[in-house]
Order: structure tokens, then sequence, then C-alpha cells
């Protein structure tokens, strides 16, 4: 067959546009992910502008963290999130955790009133042990009609806290304001994850470590195996019950008035959620903003042989949003397909982007990271053997 002068042109010309996004199409690939869908929202808004720049497609299954742990454990795949670190025996030696992506947990509601709601943490460890089971309960009202101080902090070009040349987070304003909320006589329907959740051990680790003598039982990826009650008592059963995926507790939310649960804060306006305000240690009250959750994800520390953070929810921070989490890629250092690896860096590289986080994603609610833990991630990346 004859190729004419303009079918080499056409092939030439394609060939310098697929250079100048770093591949060529026969490297295109189609990578699997799974795990914690506490990130399926910013994976799904970030996939399409990688897809663009890098040539490779993303699927993603959001089944929960427990699941993403089994899959890396058993190389199903070629990335996958957990909410918690993956210390177990069971992870193959070339596996880290990388903290990869940083949000907040929002305490989503569907109170009928537009009035905020505020919650201590001793309240808020009440409502998920059972003990606290009217929305009229005294503690829930001593929250909301009294003096509250709310702290704004003064944000960077990236949505985050601005420091100032002493490395101190800026405070824009500091405000104080009389609240008050005629709360209503009715049972609190509590939904929680009812998969292996990352999210959840992240959520009940922050109750047992803010509210001990009431959340008594240690952080766990299962509920059931972390409330510190009886689900099956008289005034639970029926009353907290559990649905699967971020999405299922948001969705059920969202069609019970009177309901509580834990999730990103993305899933609030996408269900008719309200979102609460958090006391934190200084004693002031939080919602789940990108400056409120750079204050506190800043000040953690990273273990830099496993990835592992570690979170001080003690922190006397002023306007730190106490309940902030990472999810953790867990990166396989040494993959056998060097090409697919090669592809996954790439993918870990572009969620760290500004494209990513303050632009298809932007509203995720996921932070931009800065400072001494995003060098500290692109160290863990930057280890991998492709």
């Amino acid at each position: 067959m004859r190729i004419t002068k303009r079918s080499r042109l056409l092939v030439t010309a394609i060939a310098v546009a697929a250079l100048s996004l770093g591949v060529t199409p026969a490297q295109a690939v189609d990578l699997q992910g799974s795990g914690a869908s506490f990130v399926g929202n910013i994976v799904d808004a970030c996939k399409t502008g990688f897809a663009k720049k890098s040539n490779h497609s993303v699927t993603y299954s959001p089944l929960g963290s427990s699941t993403g742990v089994r899959n890396a454990d058993g190389s199903i795949g070629d990335f996958w999130f957990s909410d918690a670190a993956h210390l177990a025996s069971t992870r193959r030696s070339s596996v880290i955790n990388v903290p990869l992506v940083a949000a907040p947990i929002a305490v989503l509601h569907n109170l009928p009133a537009r009035t905020q709601l505020y919650l201590s943490p001793e309240t808020l460890a009440g409502i998920f042990a059972g003990q606290i089971t009217k929305w009229n309960d005294p503690k829930i009202v001593a929250d909301n009609n009294r003096q509250v101080t709310e702290v704004v902090y003064k944000k960077d070009s990236k949505g985050n806290v601005l420091k100032d040349k002493d490395g101190k987070n800026v405070v824009l304003r500091t405000q104080k304001k009389t609240i008050r909320y005629t709360l209503p006589n009715q049972d609190i329907k509590v939904f929680y994850r009812s998969d292996g959740s990352g999210t959840t051990n992240n959520f009940t680790r922050y109750l047992n470590a803010v509210a001990p003598s009431i959340f008594t039982k240690p952080a766990n990826n299962a509920f059931t195996t972390a409330f510190p009650g009886d689900l099956n008592a008289a005034g639970n059963r029926g009353r907290i019950v559990g649905a699967s995926q971020s999405q299922g507790v948001a969705l059920n939310a969202g069609q019970t008035k009177y309901s509580i649960t834990y999730a990103e804060v993305s899933f609030a306006a996408a269900n008719n959620l309200k979102v609460a305000a958090l006391g934190n240690a200084s004693g002031n009250f939080i919602l789940p903003t990108s400056p409120a959750t750079s204050a506190f994800i800043g000040a953690a520390e990273v273990d830099n042989a496993t990835g592992a953070v570690k979170l001080d929810y003690k922190s006397n921070e002023a306007g730190a949003y106490p309940l902030s989490i990472v999810s953790y890629m867990l990166l396989d250092l040494e993959p056998k397909d060097k090409a697919r690896g090669a592809a996954v860096k790439q993918w870990a590289q572009y969620l760290l982007t500004e494209d990513c986080v303050n632009g298809d994603g932007k509203e995720t609610g996921f932070i931009f990271l800065t400072g001494k833990i995003r060098t500290t991630v692109e160290g863990l990346i930057g280890r991998m053997k492709v």
C-alpha cells in the first residue's frame, strides 16, 4: 500500500503529540485500583485530567480500606488505598504506606432546622457510643446554648492555612458568639460503616483519644468491634444501623430525618446533609474547612520507614479541625511490571498536584499537601524502582 505524504505527516504529528505527554500510545495503561471509599470522590474528580496528561486511564473500586489491604497483600490490581496505615505482618515487604491525600471526616446530620450544630468531643462520643439517644439530651442542649469561640485562618493561594515567617499559622480573626438552638425531642438515628473501613478506624481512634472514658475500646476498621456497648441492647437495636461505604451511610442519612453519620465532607451537599462544628482541644468549635484541616495535618509526624502518620488529637492549635485524616496509597516499590509501575508512580504524583487538588478536585474537600509532610511523601514515591 502506498503511503502518501499527508499520511506520513499525520503519523509524525501523532507521534510528536504523544511524546510531548511523555508516553506513546503503546505505553498507555489502564490502572486498576481498589480500597478506601473515602478517596473515591477525589479519584473520580482527577482521573480525567490525569488521562489527558499521561494517556493512562484509572479504574477504581471504592470497596473499603479492608478490601484495599487484602488486594495489596494479594497483588490484585495496581494500586490500593487505606485510610489506616497497613502495618500488619501480611504486608509485603516491598509495599509501603504513602500518606498521599488528606481531608476531614465530617460529622453529617439530618436535623430539619438550618441552625448550625455544635458538638463537643464528649457529646459526639456519647452519641456514637449509644449513651446519648435523644437530640434534646441535656449534653447536646448545653453544647448549643452557650458562648462559643470560632477561629478563622488566613488562607494561602492553595487554600491551606497561611504561615508567618516563624512557621506559625496566621489567624485572620477570632470571634465569640452566643448561640441558641431549640433541639427536637426525637431519637437520634445513627448510621455507621458496616464494611471494613479505614474511615471508621480513624473515627473510632479519634473518639477513643478525646473521650476515653466514654468510647472505651481501641480503634478498629469494624465499628461493631470498636463500639463500647451492646449494639443489640434495646435502646440501640434498629436505632444504630450499619450501611456500606461512605456513599451508603450518607445516602441513608440523607433519607432519614434526625440521623447522624460520618463521612468525607463532599457527601454533605450531595445528600442534603448539614455539617457539625466540632470542639477541639482548645475548646473552640471548628468546621471542616481546608485551612482548619491543613492546620491539624501540618502538625502530624510521619514515620519514614513505614509511612504511618501520627496525629495529635490533643493539639492546642486554636483553629485546627481535630477529625482530619490522611489516606494512604499502598505503593509497591518494586512492581514486577515496570511499565505499569511507572504509570502508578505518575498517578501518585498527579494526585499531589494543584491541577488535581485545587482544580478538578476542589469541591471534594481534600487539601493540598505542603511543608514537611509533602516532602516526605514525595521522597516515598521517589523510592519506586521503575
